[in-house]
């Protein structure tokens, strides 16, 4: 896809005395001029960033990345919704421990506004949303900045970017990175993860890939990953096929139907929530329409952890574990 044609957008430099005092935004730098500033592309538009020490992430995705990057200390807090598994299992869980938990709830502009945010960072629809009045537009007009995940920017209205989900990791990395004056460490954030990742594609089985499908959620119609979402890029790059890949979307339903007309040969359990994979599982291998795929009735089943599925560093985690599952039942 082709992008856009940018257009340069600064945000308030000056902000009246009320939007400071409701927002927090610190525009000029200690010696009372304007603060030093980086333009980076956010959904292919070019915006000017100044450098955060307030900010807001949606998700632990969005709170990785920046902990991947050493700026926990420009980390204010976190919005962590009841479907991410407990902080305490993160690998950066000292990390979380050091940042305030700001809801459990869904990201809300009241929530960024009170918390003095001088930068948020979220994906589209995936904490940002027209519905619930929170966008980078309406942030931008409050003088707060915003960070997109790059990989939820193909359907952003007026500025859309299709970019696959690890490439779009490697690339938010480096833009925050450019952000927070800290390219060096983003680029060598970026190599380790692109070597752990050639490593897996480098040992993915030869032969036919297995077909592989994702199962989220869901009874009377499943909810699975199209070809925009990290799984269908885990699945491929650990050497599977995944039986929806020609679905342009992130997560969408499917009807059972096409899956078992798919037959796939693996099924990928994403574990979230308060319903845990074993019922999924159990859902599964109870269904008398299922009975005769070839994943449920071998019990080919492999556990995705749903911080390996969202756009985070944590997807390399993801494919590494994948191709780990895919190398054994080839064996």
């Amino acid at each position: 896809m082709t992008a856009p044609r940018s257009r340069t957008v600064l945000l308030p430099a000056v902000a009246g005395a009320l939007l400071l005092t409701g927002c927090g935004a610190d525009v000029a730098d200690d010696s009372g001029g304007e603060a030093e500033t980086t333009t980076v592309a956010r959904c292919g538009e070019e915006v000017e960033y100044r450098r955060p020490e307030r900010a807001v992430v949606y998700e632990a995705g969005s709170a990785d990345k920046l902990f991947a990057l050493g700026l926990t200390d420009a980390v204010h807090g976190y919005v962590m919704p009841p479907a991410n598994p407990p902080v305490e299992e993160s690998p950066w869980a000292e990390e979380y421990a050091r940042v305030e938990m700001l809801s459990d709830d869904l990201l809300n502009r009241e929530l960024v506004v009170d918390a003095r945010a001088d930068l948020v960072v979220a994906g589209w629809q995936s904490g940002f949303s027209d519905e619930r009045g929170i966008t980078p537009a309406i942030l931008d007009d409050l003088g707060i900045q915003s960070f997109l995940h790059s990989e939820t920017c193909y359907n952003y209205p007026g500025h859309p970017l299709e970019v696959t989900p690890f490439e779009g990791l490697y690339t938010d990395l480096e833009r925050l990175g450019e952000i927070f004056d800290v390219r060096e460490r983003a680029e060598e954030v970026v190599a380790g993860l692109r070597e752990r990742v050639e490593a897996v594609r480098e040992r993915a089985p030869e032969g036919r890939p297995p077909r592989v499908f994702l199962y989220d959620s869901g009874v009377d119609a499943p909810f699975t990953s199209g070809n925009q979402a990290p799984p269908h890029e885990i699945i491929e790059i650990a050497g599977g096929e995944n039986v929806f890949a020609d679905l342009t979307e992130r997560w969408t339903s499917v009807g059972w139907e096409p899956v078992i007309e798919a037959d796939p040969e693996v099924i990928i359990i994403l574990d979230y929530g308060d319903l845990p994979a074993e019922e999924k599982i159990a859902f599964l291998t109870s269904s008398p329409a299922l009975s005769e795929v070839t994943a449920v009735r071998e019990r080919n089943f492999h556990i995705l952890d749903y911080n390996e599925a969202i756009s985070g560093p944590r997807i390399v985690d993801g494919v590494e574990g994948f191709g780990d599952y895919l190398r054994e039942l080839d064996r």
